[in-house]
């Protein structure tokens, strides 16, 4: 497909400012793998990938950070993990989350069989807002959801100052 077919076009005589695209190649593309997917599922009565979401190329745990007077809280969601699949680590000023996810799946259907495997390993540098007391720090890890609680130093705990609004 030559470019000048992916470039935007205006309608009519110039005087609309609206473009349109004149082809989708993206379209056709996915409409053709869409019908692929369900002339298999037609033809053999098994659906490919049935309840399993497509890996993506990495794992990103999402984090919550928070902070209190006391404390610095970071929650990581971590579903299909357990503890032993989780690192954490210190270095500089920031918490290291790291690990490994590994799913397995095998499926064993009249005379089809399907086995997946996913590996993926990650890493989360998670900037910490203070100064906290790493020697204090606790972690705990369940139903998939790993939480730490950090202590903030004394320093830090004191560093919070409020600043008065005066009349202009």
């Amino acid at each position: 497909m030559a470019n000048h077919e992916l470039v935007p076009r205006r309608r009519g005589n110039g005087g609309s400012t609206l473009a349109r695209w004149e082809v989708d190649p993206f379209l056709d593309l996915r409409r053709e793998m869409e019908r692929m997917f369900e002339d298999v599922e037609r033809l053999t009565g098994f659906e490919p990938f049935e309840g399993a979401a497509l890996p993506s190329h990495t794992f990103l745990p999402a984090l919550d950070i928070s902070e209190t007077k006391d404390h610095v809280r970071v929650t990581a969601e971590l579903p299909g993990l357990n503890k032993a699949d989780v690192e954490i680590s210190v270095e500089g000023d920031s918490l290291i989350l790291s690990g490994e996810k590994k799913q397995e799946q095998e499926k064993r259907e009249g005379g089809h069989y399907r086995s997946e495997r996913y590996y993926g390993a990650f890493t989360r540098r998670v900037p910490l807002p203070c100064e906290v007391n790493f020697d204090k720090a606790e972690a705990t890890f369940k139903n998939g959801v790993l939480t730490v609680m950090l202590p903030k130093s004394e320093e830090a705990k004191h560093k919070h100052k409020k600043i008065e609004i005066k009349d202009a």
